[in-house]
């Protein structure tokens, strides 16, 4: 009889393609090329100039009146919390627009670093690595890592407050409701909370979703000690303003004036009503969920508006297009989908990250105006949004070895876009900026630009001192001027309903009653990409009156510029 064999059974192999991929990614060094390749991909796409969108400038000009206007000077619009760190730089380096870059450099490459710290160990490697790498490669972080915005300041402080949050609450020793044992960490808490609400404005919002979410976990007392923590700080620091600065610090008063009326521009056309406001949010979340959230991902080119000109009424009026909603609204579910998974598998953190970044784009999407649709209102709360949506899918594909590999490849294929996209355009700016920091300081903008930051520096070398001078986009000449005040023009003012333009006697009391001496009349495109004649016309239609009815008011004193030129104007009272 033939010696029957032992048979030795395979050893099954049950390590699943997520878990292979998660020991992979494991390793230490995977955080450090990705940390280092986010650095390398900011260091190319660094930008010397500043922004076209002004609101950069309006920052480094609000620092500069905090230190040469205290304590008459508060910023009071949206974030004043930045403006008084550019302060501190501006004690420091003075109005040094690459000092402060730098900063934000420092500011994108933390915080990174914090919200990686506050998701490890607390969700799946991969999602983990998936919302790090898009922090340190995605276009626009970077494009903000190198700007004066108050973007890379905000998710510095962001990241910091979730670190701390989810240290103590998902962390191995849980923060709790005795306030004799844990009085220290829930003033970290608070002191954070406080810091956020000055950071951005917005983030009221944000301050509830911690209280809902403390909530929903039914730890009311939790949820009545961070409050109260909150409501400490922001107490003593009001106490601390009004003292300091008195009237002018009431922070709400100037914004909520504006975003109350239709038009942030033109009061005239009175404030908006419930149904106003309730049309905002629609029109916000399809041009933030079914755009800009699509064009940070690169998957929709980033000219397409989401909106064209209709006739109604004898006037072109913007009407929304449809299939942005419907892009939206996938947005939606998935985001949802996520939340209810997170919810199910009692996975905290993401539930709260959801909470926190969904809470603060409801306010947002309720009182902006449509017409700002800025990526940036949406580019903070992303990381977040990407890893609730990812958490879904990640749940939802990891029934076999298959479906994981389709997941996989799609994080794969958003990753390598992203990477692709940020690598070609820090190439493109390599020579740019290089000439930039050799002191060709206007390279890289369109003419129509040079020419209107050239007349500014022009204005500060050759006007008296004591000339104020009318401008469109009055923080950028700030900046290129050297520090010297131009008086900034946002809309069509004394405005006549017929002709759109300013009554001339008005206008010109106007300007008298506020000293200013000269009118900057520019050629600034509408369509940034190329020169097709139509410009941004505020001013042109403040001075035409004028020079039509007073021609001897206005005296030309300088043009640069042969074609998209830039003029300067005397105003003879």
């Amino acid at each position: 009889m033939a010696k029957a064999q032992k048979t030795v059974p395979k050893k099954a192999s049950s390590a699943s393609i997520y878990d292979k991929l998660s020991a992979g990614l494991s390793h230490k060094r995977t955080f450090f090329v990705i940390l280092f390749s986010g650095i390398v991909l900011a260091l190319i796409t660094f930008n010397a100039r500043v922004s076209e969108a002004h609101d950069d400038s309006l920052y480094i000009e609000a620092g500069y009146k905090y230190v040469h206007e205290f304590p008459n000077y508060y910023y009071t619009s949206n974030a004043p919390m930045y403006p008084m760190f550019l302060a501190l730089l501006t004690l420091a380096f003075g109005t040094n627009l690459i000092v402060f870059k730098i900063f934000s450099l420092l500011f994108f490459v933390i915080g990174a670093i914090l919200y990686y710290k506050a998701l490890d160990k607390r969700v799946p490697e991969i999602l983990k690595y998936f919302v790090f790498t898009f922090i340190c490669i995605n276009h626009l972080v970077l494009y903000y890592s190198s700007q004066t915005f108050s973007e890379a300041f905000y998710m510095l402080m962001q990241a910091t407050f979730f670190f701390f949050f989810c240290k103590y609450n998902f962390g191995e020793n849980p923060i709790s409701d005795n306030i004799k044992v844990d009085y220290k960490r829930w003033l970290v808490l608070g002191l954070l909370m406080m810091l956020l609400t000055l950071a951005k404005n917005i983030l009221i919002f944000g301050i509830a979703a911690i209280a809902v979410f403390y909530f929903f976990r039914k730890e009311y007392k939790k949820m009545v000690i961070a409050m109260a923590s909150f409501g400490l700080f922001k107490f003593l620091y009001e106490l601390i303003k009004g003292w300091v600065w008195g009237d002018s610090a009431i922070q709400y008063k100037s914004q909520m004036s504006i975003l109350l009326n239709k038009d942030p521009y033109d009061a005239t056309q009175g404030q908006e009503d419930l149904a106003g406001f309730f049309g905002r949010f629609t029109d916000n979340i399809g041009l933030y969920l079914g755009k800009r959230f699509y064009q940070i991902l690169g998957f929709m080119d980033e000219q397409y508006a989401g909106r064209e000109f209709v006739e109604q009424n004898g006037e072109m009026v913007a009407k929304m297009d449809g299939k942005i909603i419907f892009f939206a609204l996938i947005v939606l579910f998935f985001t949802f989908f996520g939340l209810y998974k997170a919810i199910k598998n009692k996975q905290s953190l993401i539930t709260f990250l959801l909470l926190f970044a969904g809470t603060i784009c409801f306010g947002t999407f309720f009182v902006l105006q449509a017409r700002w649709d800025q990526p940036r209102f949406v580019l903070v709360h992303m990381p977040a949004l990407l890893l609730g949506i990812s958490y879904g899918l990640y749940e939802f594909f990891k029934k076999d070895n298959f479906n994981q590999r389709v997941f996989i490849g799609f994080l794969i294929l958003i990753t390598s876009s992203m990477l692709i996209s940020s690598f070609t355009r820090g190439v493109k700016n390599i020579p740019i900026v290089t000439k930039n920091l050799k002191g060709d300081i206007y390279y890289g903008y369109t003419p129509d630009w040079q020419n209107y930051l050239k007349i500014s520096a022009w204005c500060a070398d050759s006007l008296p001192e004591s000339s104020l001078i009318a401008a469109r986009k009055a923080p950028m000449s700030f900046v290129y001027g050297k520090g010297k005040h131009f008086f900034p023009i946002y809309s069509v003012f004394a405005k006549d309903k017929e002709t759109n333009q300013s009554n001339p006697d008005s206008a010109l009391a106007i300007f008298k009653r506020n000293k200013v001496t000269h009118i900057l009349l520019a050629s600034l495109r509408i369509d940034p990409t190329k020169n097709t004649g139509d410009i941004i016309n505020t001013l042109h239609n403040i001075a035409a009156p004028i020079a039509q009815k007073y021609p001897e008011k206005l005296r030309l004193v300088k043009t640069i510029g042969e074609t998209e030129e830039a003029s300067l104007y005397e105003i003879r009272y």
